[in-house]
């Protein structure tokens, strides 16, 4: 269940640290996203092949699949009150340091590292992790920036 704030209180959760649900990453999710996206690399794509070949032993999902879902596990951790809207504004210091198996569970842990005001609202840095279970690397570090609008 997703912890709720006003979003007066948006500066009051700088330093506060989230943690999203586990979620197994599924072929046909990453079948779709692949579709989506017109990215249809094998080592995505051919379960067989990515078995026979793959150094992973198996698929794995695109480094954008990690990032596309930041909006909906935030979105499930914690919910803002009071704003008009939110938009995703943009992603710093994007990186994939190890590969996120199909058929594996991730989570994310993010962390609120800034929050300034901006015209029509107030922007939110959250420092994202996606990491995977039984790995020691993430699958994606990144900084998130959105920003809800009042």
């Amino acid at each position: 269940m997703a912890e709720t704030v006003r979003y007066e209180e948006l500066a009051g959760l700088l330093g506060k640290m989230f943690t999203s649900a586990w979620r197994r990453v599924t072929q046909g999710e990453v079948n779709l996203f692949a579709q989506a996206t017109d990215d249809h690399p094998w080592i995505h794509l051919d379960v067989e092949r990515a078995r026979r070949e793959s150094p992973y032993g198996g698929t794995i999902a695109h480094g954008y699949f990690s990032l596309s879902l930041m909006p909906a596990l935030l979105f499930k951790t914690l919910e803002v009150t009071g704003a008009a809207a939110v938009l995703n504004y943009g992603a710093n210091k994007l990186r994939f340091p190890t590969p996120l198996p199909v058929g594996s569970r991730k989570w994310g842990v993010f962390a609120v590292a800034g929050v300034e005001p901006v015209s029509g609202g107030t922007q939110v840095t959250m420092s994202w992790l996606v990491e995977v279970e039984g790995n020691s690397k993430p699958a994606m570090a990144a900084e998130i920036l959105f920003r809800w609008l009042i």
